[in-house]
């Protein structure tokens, strides 16, 4: 039997203290598990383990006080073999996708040995210990920057890794309104779809449009919220985990569900309204009258979610990396989103000019 599952962010808690903290005398260092994974999240379950999940950490030093390749050796011959039945080596050794497999010789562990600037650049594409610029965050997915700031920091002598997480911790204002208005306008170049589509016979097409609207209603309620937006396989849960979403979520529910196109535009509808009396409620722009409307002269319900998106910020109609790229080989690596986003936003504090 496999032993009892438990949140991959305990399990790692008390890998630090069982097993890591107790051979690093007085080493300042901090210790954390941050990155990719779906514990990080909060997401993780049974399922979680047969990969890549297990009693495994970051923990970050300073070169100078400690030779990192030495005390990757004396983690691999004093590392116990495992914590509460799980192993603590992975194999096979430095392999993208790794297994926990029980071992009775040196231990293949995941305590990644690191520091804090070079964990920021080899994950993030900058240096994150400084305040971010309006590239650094236009160029870097929400994904990401959800991996930073979520998980759990277990030990931090210097402070260093901390303070990252609070630089990273939310746009700054200006940058959240661009983010939101780019995510209206998303809305708005497809609101009137559902309708047209089923206007010509094709249902499928107007329930494929549906449920894109449904995605970006998903991800503009999690930003209306100060939460960065996982990448898809997280994102309906972490969605679904916001405070007060249970009325949008069932307008969505029913939108993607409807079986005619009447049905399926008035939820979207529902959504939208709901998602505009929440901005109206921040106060971060001028209000906007959040009722439904006709398409110009056409008969299908919008709310007109451009004129959310020049609230909030005139002249911004494109935002970050992952609202006008959708590939993950581009998403995950950072000289491509940086050199998207430059060519995007040459100069990222101005508008483009119309």
């Amino acid at each position: 039997m496999p032993p009892t599952f438990q949140p991959g962010l305990q399990l790692c808690r008390d890998l630090y203290h069982l097993g890591v903290r107790p051979l690093l005398g007085g080493l300042p260092h901090a210790a954390a598990r941050i990155g990719p994974g779906s514990e990080v999240l909060g997401f993780d379950t049974p399922r979680s383990t047969d990969h890549d999940w297990g009693p495994r950490l970051q923990l970050f030093i300073d070169p100078a006080d400690a030779d990192p390749a030495e005390l990757a050796a004396t983690l691999r011959h004093r590392l116990p073999k495992d914590i509460h039945g799980w192993p603590t080596s992975f194999e096979p050794p430095g392999a993208r996708v790794r297994v926990m497999t029980a071992t009775t010789g040196p231990v293949h562990h995941r305590v990644d040995i690191t520091d804090v600037a070079t964990w920021s650049r080899d994950h993030l594409g900058f240096d994150a210990r400084h305040p971010a610029t309006a590239t650094d965050w236009l160029a870097t997915p929400t994904q990401l920057l959800a991996e930073a700031t979520a998980g759990a920091v277990y030990h931090d002598d210097t402070g260093e890794l901390t303070r990252l997480r609070a630089n990273l911790a939310w746009y700054p204002e200006p940058l959240w309104k661009r983010v939101l208005a780019a995510q209206w306008v998303r809305i708005a170049q497809e609101e009137a779809f559902a309708g047209r589509t089923a206007e010509l016979g094709d249902d499928l097409g107007s329930r494929i449009v549906a449920a894109r609207l449904a995605r970006d209603v998903m991800r503009l309620s999690l930003l209306l919220q100060r939460r960065y937006p996982p990448y898809s396989k997280w994102l309906g849960t972490a969605f679904a985990a916001l405070p007060g979403i249970a009325p949008v979520a069932a307008a969505l529910a029913r939108a993607v569900a409807a079986g005619d196109a009447t049905a399926r535009q008035d939820a979207l509808c529902d959504a939208y309204e709901a998602c505009g009396d929440r901005q109206n409620r921040l106060g971060l722009a001028p209000p906007v009258d959040a009722t439904r409307r006709p398409y110009f002269d056409r008969p299908y319900p919008v709310i007109d979610a451009g004129r959310f998106a020049e609230a909030l910020a005139p002249g911004f109609a494109i935002g970050a990396i992952d609202q006008f790229a959708d590939c993950t080989d581009v998403l995950g690596r950072s000289g491509l989103t940086r050199g998207l986003t430059a060519a995007v936003h040459p100069d990222p504090a101005r508008p483009p000019a119309a």
